[in-house]
């Protein structure tokens, strides 16, 4: 069982253009989609698809629209009642690939609710392989709140805890590796520059990457999966660090990919899979995320056949 929270779940509106991007004009759309968002429903969503059991937590008011769209992604889902109502997010796709996002904050959540969203994941986390803290924190959760939840989930179920990935940025990113020390995180090579507070060039970015990651794993996170888009994938662990190159596709929506890949991580490690096949799967569930439109979730018949090529870098 894989279990994930969105604390800031999103109705995710995607449109896909039929030219670029014009600022100020009046466009005509190809095409538009409406999915349930939210990065730990995104995860939900590819691990639900793949076969392997998955339950996602988030606050929903009982009256919110989400909700109906959310019914009809086919995912177990553990609901905490909230008197906000989810955010809509639009997504803006033209022919190439390139994507525009609009981002809104988010429900407020009370100190009740919040508090009732935390013991809502401690109960789901039971007999859990693993945990994943997925995306943005709402208005009133604070930038400790995913550090709540760790301290909580680990001294109710102890040695029976499950493993617990973090997938966020910025100060709840910070909080959660330097005060809770989760099992992986998953930030793009633009949340780990801001974690480390340094500036990647292009010369080597995998090799940078990497770098940057071991300051971190393992002292501070068991893992780090870092995503670079097109560059591909880097894994850090307490045994070694692992590039992954990403296969040729033509991009449709980068939206959730990064999440795909998470997803298909975590399925490779539930399968005793070794390092360097989990990170391959990361690349391929995130490659095969990008090359779908909206916020889809990648089936396994949907992964690129390529051969991934994987090489191991000296710590």
């Amino acid at each position: 069982m894989i279990v994930t929270l969105t604390a800031n779940p999103s109705l995710d509106r995607a449109v896909t253009l039929t030219g670029p991007l014009r600022a100020g004009e009046v466009q005509s759309a190809a095409a538009s989609r409406e999915d349930a968002g939210g990065k730990g429903i995104n995860v939900a969503r590819v691990v639900t698809a793949a076969g392997v059991p998955a339950l996602a937590v988030l606050p929903l008011a009982a009256d919110d629209p989400f909700g109906i769209v959310l019914n009809t992604a086919g995912l177990a889902t553990r609901r905490v009642g909230i008197a906000g109502h989810a955010r809509a997010n639009l997504t803006i796709t033209d022919p190439s690939g390139v994507t525009t996002k609009v981002n809104l904050p988010g429900a407020v959540l009370d100190p009740a609710e919040a508090s009732a969203l935390v013991d809502a994941v401690v109960d789901a986390s039971a007999g859990a392989r693993w945990l994943v803290l997925a995306g943005s924190l709402p208005p009133g959760a604070g930038d400790d709140f995913y550090v709540r939840v760790i301290r909580a989930v680990r001294e109710r179920w102890a040695s029976g805890a499950p493993r617990i990935a973090v997938d966020t940025s910025g100060e709840a990113l910070r909080a959660a590796v330097f005060e809770a020390h989760p099992d992986l995180i998953k930030p793009n090579e633009h949340e780990l520059a801001e974690l480390a507070g340094v500036a990647f060039d292009d010369v080597d970015l995998p090799r940078a990457v990497l770098d940057v990651a071991r300051t971190l794993a393992p002292e501070q996170v068991g893992a780090a999966l870092v995503t670079l888009g097109a560059l591909g994938s880097v894994l850090v662990t307490a045994e070694g660090g692992y590039v992954a190159e990403a296969p040729r596709i033509r991009v449709r929506s980068t939206v959730g990919a990064g999440d795909s890949a998470l997803a298909g991580f975590l399925l490779a490690e539930s399968a005793s899979a070794s390092a360097a096949e989990c990170l391959v799967a990361a690349v391929r569930y995130g490659s095969a995320a990008a090359t779908l439109p909206g916020t889809q979730a990648p089936r396994p018949a949907d992964l690129p056949g390529d051969d991934i090529p994987v090489a191991a870098l000296h710590l």
